[in-house]
């Protein structure tokens, strides 16, 4: 890979993640290199564009995101923008036979995935979910440790993940047709998709419970959720998610073995602990702060020189999209929800 050339991308909606994480992302890399950038401001693209090194010309608006496809340098079209224009950007990228990285939520419903999943299928590109716990150190090295055997079978797992919206500043977060929906959508995502990743199976059942003191704020979106997640062979995964407590997360993994917890989890800018107790014995990692969307990167621009397998496909998405709608429903209606078990053989 040292003497391939570079995979080159275009970055599609500059908003927060996008200028603290994502573009800083292609300064450590050697694999891939950052070609164009399409914002819906083209003032902004030009000075995204100017800081991260791309030409005036290679900066677009999303009215002329379709020239941005039709750069002859890009492969990889990275989607950060909201979540509500996934599928639509995704889709238009498929066509123009790039490749896509998508963040997460993959889209806002199943619909939308399965759109997605089969544009990229039928044009022969690769669609890669962006989790990068997938690659994360703290975290694979929990995912040893469970399919090691060394916690025994799993019995319960916890996970939850919040933080404080300011209401100053938060926009599209709040507005349920740019988001699809509040803090499972947004962060509890994390709690889905990380505990299904390490339990090595698919939830069959979701029951769910929201709540909130200020519904005037959280009309639209759900403000704070608890949601319980029923595997095959009895193994319970329970997670929180809220958008009104302070920034925290963490997952723990509990086994007739032992146990073993990530804290913090998911916040991408803090060290990593990974400890417990295993047969009466207690341990503990550390993990320093790293860039892990670099790591996402690199991984999708070795599948597509390589041919190598990816980690976080589009069905991965899928399947976390159809457990939270799951999740809605059952907090809807005050029952528990089965999850489908064919997402697969219904994504083309």
């Amino acid at each position: 890979m040292a003497t391939a050339k570079r995979v080159g991308y275009a970055v599609v909606g500059l908003g927060f993640i996008a200028e603290t994480s994502v573009l800083p992302a292609f300064r450590h890399s050697n694999k891939c290199k950052l070609v164009a950038v399409v914002s819906h401001d083209q003032k902004r693209a030009k000075q995204l564009g100017a800081k991260f090194g791309v030409g005036v010309k290679d900066c677009y608006g999303y009215e002329n995101y379709d020239e941005c496809l039709n750069h002859p340098g890009v492969e990889v079209v990275f989607v950060a923008s909201v979540n509500g224009s996934h599928a639509e950007q995704t889709i238009r990228a498929a066509a123009a036979k790039k490749h896509v990285l998508c963040e997460k939520p993959l889209g806002i419903t199943v619909e939308e995935c399965r759109r997605m999943v089969e544009a990229c299928k039928q044009n022969r590109v690769y669609l890669m979910t962006a989790y990068r716990k997938y690659f994360e150190p703290g975290s694979v090295a929990l995912k040893k440790l469970i399919t090691s055997g060394k916690l025994g079978r799993l019995r319960h797992m916890f996970s939850a993940y919040t933080e404080v919206v300011d209401p100053a500043k938060v926009g599209w977060q709040l507005n349920r047709r740019l988001a699809g929906g509040g803090s499972l959508m947004d962060i509890g995502i994390y709690c889905v998709n990380t505990m299904r990743w390490l339990a090595g199976s698919n939830p069959i059942e979701a029951s769910a419970q929201t709540w909130t003191d200020d519904p005037k704020r959280f009309a639209e979106v759900e403000d704070s959720i608890a949601f319980r997640l029923t595997h095959p062979e009895g193994l319970v995964c329970q997670g929180t998610s809220s958008y009104s407590s302070k920034a925290a997360s963490f997952v723990q993994v509990h086994g007739d073995k032992g146990w073993a917890a990530l804290n913090p989890a998911f916040a991408f800018e803090e060290d990593r602990r990974l400890f417990g107790k295993v047969q009466g014995k207690w341990f503990e990692q550390k993990f320093k702060v790293m860039d892990e969307f670099v790591l996402e990167l690199d991984h999708f621009a070795d599948c597509i020189r390589r041919g190598h397998d990816l980690k976080s496909d589009g069905i991965e998405g899928l399947r976390d999209i159809a457990t939270i709608q799951a999740i809605y429903q059952s907090a809807r209606e005050n029952r528990p929800v089965a999850i489908a078990s064919n997402i697969e053989s219904t994504a083309g």
